[in-house]
């Protein structure tokens, strides 16, 4: 069975919140690299936030950068097909690993991704589709900002989305 899209097919995507600590962007193969370390620097901590307990993921052992890219990929072939939405969360202002090509190495071409500080899940519920189930981390040394990130995403969906009944587990 063909997955069906999540939402209307003539429904503009709307532009992801941007706020003085953070800032929201489509979750790209562009992310791998800052993606991986963030995530793994913070297993216990994502585990331990609400909406991810008793969950499969982040697996503890971590995951080789093969396998996390090809999880990426999945998330943005998601996205443009419209059955799920992943955002990385940004840290505004570019962060500590935000760079030109020079600082890049001075490869022409190459942009050095942004500083990764969490990600956000946006998907229909498995049981009940029309559910939109909404899941949120943050690294554990940026976890103030999981409060106000929850806060900035529910007011987003909510005035912008055209989805009825969303779970977002309470911070």
């Amino acid at each position: 069975m063909a997955e069906r899209a999540f939402v209307p097919d003539d429904f503009v995507i709307p532009s992801p919140p941007s706020t003085p600590s953070f800032r929201l962007e489509p979750l790209a193969a562009r992310h791998n690299e800052a993606d991986l370390a963030a995530w793994t620097s913070s297993i216990d901590h994502i585990r331990a936030t609400p909406g991810f307990a008793g969950r499969h993921w982040p697996p503890p052992e971590g995951m080789a950068p093969a396998d996390n890219l090809r999880d990426l990929v999945k998330h943005a072939d998601d996205f443009t097909r419209r059955v799920g939405f992943t955002y990385t969360v940004l840290a505004a202002g570019g962060g500590e690993n935000a760079g030109s090509a020079e600082d890049a190495g001075g490869v022409e071409g190459v942009e050095k991704v942004e500083d990764v500080i969490g990600c956000v899940y946006i998907y229909p519920d498995r049981d009940d589709p029309s559910i939109t189930t909404v899941r949120s981390w943050v690294r554990a040394d940026r976890a103030d900002l999981d409060a106000p990130l929850h806060s900035e995403v529910s007011a987003w969906l909510a005035a912008r989305w055209p989805f009825e009944h969303v779970v977002y587990a309470a911070r």
